[in-house]
């Protein structure tokens, strides 16, 4: 079957190892099935995978991608849940949770295996290629919002880099679920979609908010880390999901987190009870996710391109067939 896989990892230039061509048919052991992929998005996960970021050689070749959604072998639409190994379902109660890429091959395929335990429903609202934004880059937003960060409606929340993956999603959830919501981006176009989406107000990297916030969706890392702390009410929260501009954050803030009790809360993707949940709100609420582009698989190059450059608002999703 025709796949986008990791051949071989590069640090420094990661699409150096990316290879599109004929990788083996999934095998189901029990309690797994396998999934006809119809779309699949892309996230930094699979940069960082290239990089060899949760990828040792030793588990090379490795067909990318944490999400999906498709076609059962029943013939019905199901959207992929990508943890592997939460509450222990098909693999070995000592195996540690991962998601797809880091054990077992990913969804950049024609066809994918996963535990039967992970596989739910696609609400018939949503498209193939919606629903295979959800389940990574969405889903984080959604458990860094309401799990979280404890917002309620009516609170306010600066998304740092609008833009990305998370970014996006946390802006639209945020939005529908009544949140005043600021954002910040160092693209003009960027900050205006942002406001399109529902942002109350979005503004360049850094400056200053017309008033402190609740809680601060932070996924940028070092470039942002003191702006997000500086931006928080008293007793306010910053959820932290990724670092895409460095782990290491200026020193100098220790002070203001012990004096205004801030509290700063790690995050990383969701359950399978807050995906089925996400999906629901999503259907019910006519909510979509921000689709940057849609491409066949053939074209995967393209798309992880677009992502390296830091060209994207939303998802690019690869299709399937």
């Amino acid at each position: 079957m025709f796949a986008a896989y990791a051949a071989r990892i590069d640090r420094d230039q990661p699409l150096a190892g990316l290879e599109l061509g004929e990788r083996p048919e999934p095998e189901a052991p029990p309690g797994w099935t396998v999934i006809d992929v119809r779309a699949a998005s892309l996230n930094h996960h699979d940069l960082w995978s290239l990089r060899g970021v949760g990828l040792p050689d030793e588990r090379l070749p490795m067909i990318l991608g944490c999400d999906a959604a498709g076609v059962d072998a029943d013939g019905n639409e199901v959207v992929l849940h990508s943890v592997i190994g939460e509450s222990g379902h098909g693999v070995g109660p000592d195996e540690p949770r991962s998601i797809l890429t880091e054990r077992y091959q990913g969804t950049f395929a024609e066809r994918v295996a996963v535990p039967q335990w992970n596989v739910l429903p696609k609400p018939k609202e949503l498209s193939f290629a919606e629903a295979a934004c959800l389940p990574t880059a969405w889903l984080t937003a959604y458990r860094m919002l309401f799990t979280n960060a404890g917002v309620r409606p009516g609170d306010s929340v600066l998304v740092q880099g609008a833009g990305g993956g998370v970014a996006t999603a946390a802006i639209v959830l945020g939005a529908a679920a009544g949140l005043r919501v600021f954002a910040t981006s160092r693209d003009e176009v960027k900050r205006k979609r942002a406001e399109q989406l529902g942002a109350e107000a979005a503004f360049e990297s850094g400056a200053r908010l017309p008033h402190r916030v609740d809680a601060v969706i932070e996924t940028v890392g070092a470039a942002t880390w003191s702006h997000s702390i500086k931006s928080l009410k008293p007793g306010g929260t910053m959820v932290i999901s990724g670092a895409t501009s460095g782990f290491t954050p200026p020193s100098g803030e220790l002070q203001r987190i012990f004096f205004l009790e801030l509290k700063i809360v790690g995050s990383t993707m969701g359950s399978k009870d807050e995906l089925a949940g996400l999906l629901s709100f999503c259907a019910a609420k006519g909510v979509r996710p921000v689709l940057d582009s849609e491409l066949p698989l053939e074209r995967a190059r393209e798309g992880f391109e677009r992502m390296e450059r830091g060209e994207l608002f939303g998802k690019v999703v690869l299709t399937v067939g």
